[in-house]
């Protein structure tokens, strides 16, 4: 085997990217010169209105280390010991955190439904409620939705508004998971604000480093009230970085220069080549490419094959198809080279065609 193929890109997922120039430049600068610590910096309010702006909301901003935490803080946020969230059964709360919403909220549960490609339905939402008030079950207290979802689909705005508004009328909150939110708002076509509190979210966990930003994820809350006492949740939990600036600057690079609209459109646009590509040789995808990531069904020892030429991407156990996740870096060139390979593998397992 040729070592030099061990070197090829990864389609694992879009954290293995760098910061994109836009990001790293405002980080730059940030670094440039001394500043308040713990958020007191120009930057990190730079950054905080930016996001207002951006969602054209008077909303409370909350910078924390990553997605885990944002998560995991505004459903502990959101529930009580003994309440529960409700949420899809492939949903990264659920398979993803290592149990950190019932650690960081100290018991509440995750109640796990059901819905095609991904998507919670209604229906099976419904269905996780109690019958009648029985106070031996967790009461919901929390929705909680993926956009994009864990096998790269979307909800559209008819189905997340249809979802926030059944919660509303049984006294739940709504949080959405927007590790991937950029990408699903280009691809839908949609603004910010259209996709989150115009359509019934009250909290946003909002990733950037998928993006070609830094380190960090921002939680982002639409009813201030709601938000109170959550900048000591965030303390309390190690969340409030002292050279805060470090961590807001590159999302703010990524905001003012419209690097994060860019981006979200490569990555989105390559996982398009990367499904055109796939399907020229026969290969149709597990679920719709909606957004930047493409699933396909691989034996084991196809999936084996892959590796030993040097490509790195994940299988998940929910579902068993392997991810290829294209990001703000990815090249048609790369995906040309990635369905070469995967055309090569030989159908009968007996290794690689060479």
């Amino acid at each position: 085997m040729d070592m030099n193929r061990l070197e090829n890109p990864s389609f694992a997922s879009d954290n293995w990217s760098g910061l994109c120039p836009e990001a790293l430049e405002y980080l730059v600068r940030a670094n440039s010169d001394s500043a308040p610590a713990y958020g007191f910096d120009d930057w990190t309010a730079r950054a905080a209105d930016a996001i207002r702006e951006l969602f054209e909301h008077d909303a409370e901003v909350f910078f924390v280390f990553n997605g885990t935490a944002a998560n995991s803080l505004a459903l502990a946020h959101l529930c009580q010991p003994y309440q529960a969230t409700v949420c899809h059964a492939w949903s990264h709360i659920e398979t993803d955190e290592c149990g950190a919403p019932g650690f960081f909220s100290h018991g509440s549960r995750l109640l796990l439904g059901q819905g095609e490609v991904g998507k919670l339905s209604l229906d099976s939402a419904q269905r996780l409620l109690p019958k009648g008030g029985d106070l031996r079950f967790p009461r919901p207290a929390a929705l909680s939705l993926t956009q994009s979802t864990e096998v790269g689909t979307l909800y559209s705005i008819d189905e997340l508004q249809c979802l926030t508004q059944w919660a509303r009328g049984e006294g739940m909150r709504v949080h959405m998971d927007g590790a991937r939110f950029m990408n699903a708002l280009v691809a839908l076509e949609l603004t910010p604000a259209e996709m989150s509190w115009k359509s019934g979210v009250d909290v946003l966990s909002l990733g950037a480093s998928k993006l070609g930003g830094g380190i960090g994820d921002t939680v982002i809350f639409f009813d201030r009230a709601l938000a109170r006492g959550f900048d000591y949740r965030c303390k309390q939990a190690g969340q409030l970085a002292s050279k805060m600036r470090l961590m807001t600057a590159p999302l703010l690079g990524l905001i003012e220069t419209g690097a994060w609209q860019r981006n979200a459109r490569h990555a989105n646009d390559c996982a398009q080549y990367l499904e055109s590509r796939l399907a020229d040789i026969g290969i149709i995808p597990a679920f719709p490419r909606q957004a930047n990531g493409v699933f396909i069904r691989l034996t084991e020892s196809e999936a084996n094959a892959l590796r030993r030429l040097g490509w790195s991407f994940y299988i998940s156990d929910c579902h068993g198809a392997a991810r290829f996740m294209c990001g703000w870096d990815s090249q048609r060139e790369w995906i040309d080279r990635l369905v070469g390979d995967i055309k090569a593998v030989d159908p009968a397992c007996q290794g690689v065609r060479i």
